[in-house]
């Protein structure tokens, strides 16, 4: 019996394995469309087989075809690993450095079938967010992590290992792309056609980057959207929002910190989720409260709840559909509302349309695709119909990065568009973390104990608490409120029960932030006081990550929120600057074609050079974000780009001029 380091080496198997059985109780991903030719699938059988000896083809190649036509997919099952997939301490992986073994910790974690989504179809979450297009992809990317050096860096293209080459000890170990095809060619369609050719893959954003670390992910963010929405729309103080109502869809992937955060803001949160082994997944690991099947039962929960004001997550089994037009005919005042299913993968088990069973969406998607694409744009049209039908009554509804409006704009939708084109409906990033967050430096900075102890995540959670508290002391009026927001949220973290998989935090804090962290963090793994290595990430949903102009850049307001370059530097510049690895990915929340999006893995080791690292690359990391925002006229942006120049010497950011309406008006 090998053991697991043995396997981790050996890489594609000296013999063709058998087929393990499949797990239980998990989340298989629904099947694609068959859409490839008869030259096609021998094309895309012929891409599967160059990764296997030529003795094993006719085996294979029946079995992958078959693959094909049942799944849409070659996801190579025969070569699923039969160890357990999680992240295991940083010192169990073969590793000759750290840095390495720290990328594979980080890869088992995207595959932990606690943390993934479709753990067999490599999928993380958002319904196609994949790690690997395969497992054969898997299994080579981990023999080559196992075989690196320093002075080497590992090249994924779409999960491909294309090797290991040459470098130095400052470039990054190992560098992603993921979906970067030529503009013309990044349509759904193009997209689904060259997923099942297995040349190119769906990212998402920190699936196809290794640094997924669960729902746990956008818990914080989501809490902070609600607060402040409902300080912005409601007239709630810093208390929360006690007996106030938010109703929302999805469970799945991301999707499911929504029901933890409403609960922490102090919220009543109703969501809809079709499929009922993630709802009890959910319910099982304690993101929600209480489950319901009937909707009349739910309508009496949540009027009990109203009453008590007391927090809730209401799990519906059930169609959103079903719920928003089921509240739209009751007397009950909702305050909040949005949408997370996967509507940039609206074809493919992304949305579930009403008046069809899941399995029925599934297997219509497949066998009648038309008659499904049209069965979900008329559930889109009912569902925006309901929902205006509340918004009018004055909740205060908002898409969440998910391409909702986008889809629903696309259906048909009445209402959905103003007369000049543009949404009714805010984005959550143009009319909250915009200009609250992201313009102040503000966003999703992340950490991971490679130990996999808690009591180091416990001291990280101290150290974070100490160094946020001392800057809330020294804060301006302008980012007090956030820093408060986080101090908070940092010391109920650990009570919070928060971690799936790794032992990992999401914190907001800004540019300064986020290095006095990174600092602390390391000088703590040099002391002795954290046991073992700490890696540093984010969301790629970040002050500089994404250019999206439905979500991560929709409050630029200059004409340039279509345009990539910040994403595209982001990267180039963390590679230079110390980043242990980087990603970039065509595709996200917002769907293929809609957004470019990068990100960053860092080892702290408690080493000087991790100092030196840490400290250039965060600082470029956040100040490429707050210089375009600052040039396009956000005026918190403008604010923190000059304070952030204060305090580095070295950065010399251009400001823009602002011009007088009345000089412009007079040339209209």
């Amino acid at each position: 019996m090998r053991s697991f380091k043995e396997k981790i080496r050996q890489g594609i198997p000296l013999d063709i394995p058998s087929i393990p059985p499949s797990i239980e109780r998990v989340n298989r991903a629904p099947a694609r469309p068959d859409i490839l030719s008869s030259s096609e699938k021998r094309l895309a059988l012929k891409n599967a087989l160059r990764y296997f000896p030529r003795a094993w083809h006719e085996i294979l190649a029946s079995e992958f075809a078959d693959e094909l036509n049942k799944t849409g997919r070659i996801y190579m099952y025969r070569f699923r690993p039969t160890y357990e997939m999680r992240a295991r301490p940083i010192g169990e992986y073969p590793a000759e450095t750290p840095q390495a073994a720290a990328i594979m910790l980080m890869i088992q974690n995207n595959l932990d079938n606690a943390v993934a989504q479709h753990p067999e179809e490599l999928i993380t979450y958002g319904g196609n967010g994949t790690v690997f297009q395969n497992w054969a992809q898997y299994l080579l990317t981990m023999k080559y992590l196992s075989e690196m050096t320093e002075e080497q860096t590992l090249v994924l293209y779409s999960g491909h290992p294309l090797g290991l080459f040459p470098s130095h000890a400052d470039a990054p170990r190992l560098v992603v792309t993921n979906g970067m095809v030529i503009p013309n060619y990044s349509s759904q369609d193009d997209y689904s056609r060259m997923a099942a050719l297995g040349v190119t893959s769906y990212g998402q954003m920190t699936a196809g980057s290794f640094m997924y670390i669960g729902p746990q992910g956008i818990v914080h963010g989501t809490t902070i959207t609600l607060l402040n929405a409902g300080r912005k729309y409601l007239g709630t103080g810093d208390d929360g929002l006690a007996g106030m109502v938010f109703v929302t869809s999805g469970l799945g992937g991301m999707s499911g910190a929504q029901a933890k955060a409403a609960v922490i803001a102090g919220a009543i949160c109703v969501i809809a989720e079709i499929n009922p082994k993630a709802l009890y997944m959910r319910y099982e690991q304690g993101w929600l409260q209480e489950i319901e099947e009937d909707l009349d039962k739910v309508i009496l929960r949540l009027k009990k709840a109203k009453q008590e004001a007391k927090p809730l997550s209401l799990g519906y089994l059930g169609n959103i559909v079903d719920l928003w037009e089921k509240l739209a005919g009751e007397n009950i005042h909702i305050e909040l509302g949005s949408d997370q299913t996967s509507l940039h993968n609206p074809w493919m088990g992304g949305y579930y349309p009403v008046d069809l069973t899941l399995s029925e969406s599934n297997r219509m998607m497949v066998e009648d695709p038309d008659t499904f694409k049209e069965a979900v744009r008329k559930s889109l049209r009912r569902q925006v119909k309901a929902i205006n039908t509340l918004s009018a009554r004055g909740m205060y509804f908002w898409d969440y990065g998910n391409a909702f409006l986008l889809e629903a704009s696309r259906a048909g939708a009445e209402g959905i568009l103003k007369e000049d084109g543009t949404f009714s409906y805010s984005s959550y990033v143009e009319d909250i973390m915009g200009p609250i967050c992201f313009d102040y430096g503000f966003g999703p900075f992340r950490w991971v104990c490679t130990s996999g102890d808690p009591d180091d995540l416990r001291k990280t959670d101290r150290i974070a608490a100490f160094v946020l508290e001392e800057m809330a002391n020294e804060a301006t009026d302008e980012n007090r409120q956030q820093l408060l927001d986080n101090l908070r949220w940092i010391r109920q973290a650990e009570d919070n029960r928060m971690v799936v998989g790794s032992q990992a935090r999401i914190l907001y804090t800004d540019w300064s932030g986020r290095i006095k962290l990174a600092l602390a963090f390391n000088r703590a793994v040099s002391d002795g006081a954290i046991s073992a290595p700490v890696v540093l990430g984010r969301d790629h949903h970040d002050v500089s990550g994404t250019d999206s102009p439905y979500r991560e850049t929709a409050d630029i307001r200059d004409g340039s929120m279509f345009t990539a370059d910040m994403a595209v530097q982001n990267v180039i510049g963390d590679s230079f600057r110390g980043a242990t690895w980087v990603s970039i990915h065509n595709g996200g929340g917002v769907g293929w074609g809609e957004v470019i999006n990068g990100g960053f893995g860092m080892l702290l080791d408690g080493s000087p050079a991790a100092d030196r690292r840490a400290k250039s690359m965060l600082s470029w990391d956040v100040g490429n974000g707050l210089a375009r925002r600052s040039w396009a006229r956000n005026d918190g942006a403008i604010l923190t780009i000059k304070r952030a120049m204060e305090m580095e010497p070295l950065m010399k950011v251009t400001i823009p001029e602002i011009a007088d309406d009345e000089v412009v008006d007079l040339f209209d």
